[in-house]
């Protein structure tokens, strides 16, 4: 791939609008070039100063000239088409990627060139010496994940660069398309005949220590990259996510839980250019916070890099896989898990009673019941069978409680299901019908009289 700023010249109308500090010059018919101006983190959207509307024969013939630019430079190596479909075409010249759209594909003519404004080398990002290190380790699973425009593509060129001057590993890339700009001595893939697992079966035969995977996006690509780092290879794959937190839940459903560490083991996350959280992944075989011992299981702890503190527990809780919080929050002393697992139970108990109800989790081994205090004999089932028939069922103790008797913080939260309840039901101790309540409240005003 060529260098920063290296290409064949373009038609002196595009390379005056590809001022210094434009990543991205948007041309299409009908309409006033916009650019995208500015460093990572400052970019800014704005109309070419002086340019008029682009007609579609003018969008034509710059495409026309575009790709004789490739066919008249078949002595560079980094000038070719990368994509060539019915109503798209992307080409590469140079440092700068070219895509065409037309009908049908698109409503009209249109051409945006996309050009990396900078070049970092790892040692810029001044990250951390553990992080460093650790990264140095090319036998890893690692994401960089971030917004569109964050900076993932340029923090991937500078570990790739590092893995291969500094720590001495064979690097190679898989991208659709390729983006990055790398040394020479470092292969570019794209996709085998429009497959990127073609593409990583021939990686295997070139043996890199480490590979580069660009755009980690489909279904399909996390089970690449799945197979690629399972078979030894070290991997970096670039997603797009809102948080580190985020890229790993991408990974459930798409690789079995247990091999989850083994597929992904750090996780950065970048804002503006800069590295803004690490995430680390480790698998131990404890009760997830707030469960008692002998719930046991396989737990992922999400850990803060390099605090090593605990964020979130990732584990199997009957059949979904739940990712929660370690630290605890409202509602007394409950722990997530049981938070969490508290509308399950909830929701398996009111199908059980067939009548309205409130659950209070207590314990993992233990919870409580509120119901109108007419139905509290309804709930416990003659002999209190119809309790051990549900305990038996949940492996639960279960209590039948009034709703008088509910506790103020789930009153609260379920105050806007409460609407349904019909409070008639609820009834004084004696269960002495409302009216007859109130009739007697005031003889007892008049006799103090």
């Amino acid at each position: 791939m060529a260098t920063l700023g290296n290409h064949p010249e373009l038609p002196a109308n595009i390379e005056s609008m590809l001022e210094a500090d434009v990543s991205t010059l948007f041309l299409k018919a009908g309409c006033v070039p916009r650019t995208k101006r500015g460093m990572i983190g400052n970019i800014i959207l704005c109309d070419v100063d002086g340019e008029k509307d682009w007609t579609n024969i003018e969008m034509e013939q710059l495409q026309g000239d575009l790709e004789s630019l490739i066919e008249g430079n078949p002595e560079r190596h980094d000038c070719f088409r990368e994509i060539d479909r019915t109503g798209c075409l992307v080409l590469q010249i140079g440092d700068l990627r070219i895509t065409c759209a037309y009908p049908p594909f698109s409503d009209a003519r249109e051409i945006t060139i996309v050009r990396p404004v900078a070049k970092l080398s790892l040692s810029e990002y001044d990250l951390h010496s553990k992080l460093i290190g650790r990264l140095s380790d090319h036998h890893r699973g690692v994401f960089i994940c971030g917004r569109p425009g964050s900076g993932k593509t340029t923090l991937a060129q500078a570990v790739a660069e590092f893995l291969d001057e500094e720590v001495g590993a064979m690097v190679k890339t898989m991208e659709a398309p390729r983006d990055l700009q790398l040394v020479e001595r470092i292969t570019q893939y794209a996709p085998l005949e429009g497959d990127l697992e073609k593409t990583a079966e021939i990686i295997f035969l070139v043996r890199p220590d480490f590979v580069i995977f660009d755009e980690v996006r489909r279904a399909k690509d996390f089970e690449i990259f799945s197979d690629v780092r399972l078979a030894g290879v070290g991997l970096l794959g670039v997603t797009h996510a809102n948080s580190a937190l985020e890229a790993i839940q991408r990974l459930i459903g798409k690789v079995e839980l247990g091999l989850v560490p083994q597929v992904l083991d750090t996780v950065l996350h970048i804002e503006h250019g800069k590295v803004a959280q690490v995430l680390e992944l480790r698998m131990v075989v404890k009760p997830p916070s707030g469960m008692q011992e002998d719930l046991s299981r396989p737990v992922i702890e999400i850990v803060e890099f390099p605090s090593g503190k605990v964020s979130h527990e990732m584990f199997a809780f009957g059949s979904e896989i739940s990712v929660v919080p370690v630290a605890g929050g409202k509602g007394g002393s409950k722990s997530p898990v049981l938070k969490y697992a508290q509308e399950g139970v909830a929701q398996a108990i009111r199908d059980m009673l067939h009548m309205r109800c409130e659950i209070d989790l207590v314990s993992p081994s233990s919870a409580t019941i509120y119901v109108a205090e007419k139905m509290i004999g309804a709930a416990v089932g003659p002999g209190g069978s119809m309790v051990k028939d549900m305990e038996e069922e949940l492996g639960l103790q279960l209590q039948i409680k009034g709703m008088s008797e509910m506790p103020k913080w789930l009153a609260k939260k379920s105050k806007g299901s409460r609407g349904d309840w019909d409070f008639s039901d609820n009834r004084g101790q004696n269960d002495a019908p409302w009216e007859t309540q109130r009739r007697g409240k005031g003889k007892r005003k008049k006799g103090r009289r």
